[in-house]
């Protein structure tokens, strides 16, 4: 009974999660696939439409949305959240975010949006390391930055 609920409470905050959306950054990325026929090759071109509706850092995810939305972060918090919501999607594509530490790279979290509208999030574990300044990079398949989010880690 307990895993029955489990599994609805994920899927419902797969769906609820998906419909959370604001904010304003469109980016058009374009993939470029090339055939080759006898001596010409011709170019097709299939485009991928996002719009990024919000990007914020906070200390946790409440009712499938981000909650406490900040810059900087107690390392006490011990884990820190990046949300990201997606609309008009013209078609399922995949987004990145590219943690960093002090200009050093850390991880990287992919995660397939789908159409028409996605929000997702990650998450970094906190050591008292970790201290200091961070962003993370939000960037689409083709490796275009759709935005850059600072935030420091403090005592």
């Amino acid at each position: 009974m307990i895993q029955i609920k489990n599994k609805i409470i994920i899927i419902t905050t797969v769906l609820l999660s998906a419909i959370i959306f604001l904010s304003t950054t469109v980016i058009q990325c374009e993939e470029h696939f090339t055939t080759a026929a006898s001596s010409s090759s011709n170019v097709q071109t299939k485009s991928t439409v996002l719009v990024l509706t919000k990007a914020v850092m906070c200390e946790y995810i409440k009712d499938f949305g981000p909650a406490e939305p900040a810059v900087v972060f107690s390392i006490s918090l011990g884990k820190i959240f990046c949300f990201t919501a997606f609309e008009n999607i013209s078609q399922n594509a995949f987004v990145y975010h590219k943690w960093y530490h002090r200009d050093r790279f850390v991880a990287t979290n992919r995660f397939l949006v789908k159409s028409p509208q996605w929000s997702t999030f990650s998450t970094m574990q906190l050591r008292m390391a970790d201290k200091g300044p961070w962003r993370v990079e939000i960037t689409d398949e083709n490796d275009n930055l759709l935005e850059t989010l600072r935030f420091s880690v403090v005592d």
